[in-house]
């Protein structure tokens, strides 16, 4: 129990809370992102001393790189399999960025349908900064079906696929992910749900837990020990030829009449 208590409070209960304040503050970085005019990305690659980034909008001036087109697995879209489009995008001054171009379904729910290039010449475009989300674990980059694939979002790893550097958005490995409606785009993913969910309520749950277990073995223990003094305080059983009887009992109401008989006997007659 104790045991039990001490992980509650310093492991169950902060590990939910924390969830939950990373989610309020995803949620206040999106609904800021939605009203906030976009910024030059180029700020952003400027300041490697940025706080945090992602959601914030950006645009950027450049042009797509010819045949960078790599596709990221196991997606979806309208609750069916789909594929991640990723591409590469040269600024103006010559840096590189990744683009998630959005998310294109599956062909017979299995296969890569016929991807598009995204236009060539000069392009202005916008989206939102995402943080690199890391390499999955023992999922490797692959080729198959004529595209280089992968299976998470990472500027590192796709700087490897690629074969050439990608200048990642500072701080977190950023990458940009372009809105509805921009040129090269497909189907955009959803943005987050802004509800800060039920982490608060479990991290209260994990708190009332912790008071509850010593509460808990407080009374069993008081409960128990009552039991006992209550078994010590009953009158002991009164022992006979023919067994045990209990006070009270018609066996133990014969005995004590006996008892007085052969008392008045033995008494009158050595009187």
């Amino acid at each position: 129990m104790v045991a039990f208590a001490y992980l509650c409070f310093t492991v169950l209960a902060p590990w939910q809370l924390g969830k939950n304040n990373s989610t309020s503050h995803r949620n206040d970085l999106i609904a800021a992102s939605v009203n906030a005019a976009p910024v030059d990305v180029t700020a952003l690659l400027d300041d490697p001393g940025a706080a945090d980034t992602e959601w914030r909008r950006v645009v950027a001036t450049g042009s797509y790189v010819p045949g960078s087109t790599v596709v990221e697995r196991l997606q979806r879209l309208n609750d069916a399999p789909a594929f991640g489009v990723l591409a590469t995008f040269r600024l103006d001054d010559g840096r590189t960025l990744l683009i998630d171009r959005g998310l294109v379904a599956a062909a017979d729910g299995v296969r890569i349908p016929p991807i598009a290039e995204p236009p060539a010449g000069p392009q202005r475009i916008e989206g939102r900064v995402r943080r690199s989300e890391g390499v999955a674990p023992g999922k490797e980059p692959m080729t198959q079906d004529g595209y280089r694939q992968v299976y998470s979002v990472d500027t590192g790893q796709l700087s490897t696929v690629l074969g050439s550097p990608v200048d990642a958005i500072p701080p977190d490995g950023g990458y940009l992910q372009l809105i509805e409606g921009q040129p090269g785009a497909f189907t955009p993913p959803p943005l987050p749900q802004l509800d800060a969910g039920p982490y608060l309520s479990y991290g209260l749950q994990w708190i009332a837990f912790g008071i509850m277990a010593p509460l808990g073995l407080g009374y069993f223990v008081w409960a128990e020990i009552r039991e006992r003094r209550r078994e010590r305080a009953a009158p002991a059983p009164i022992e006979t030829t023919g067994g045990t009887t209990e006070p009270d009992s018609p066996a133990h109401s014969a005995v004590r009449s006996n008892a007085d008989r052969l008392a008045d006997r033995y008494g009158n007659a050595e009187h």
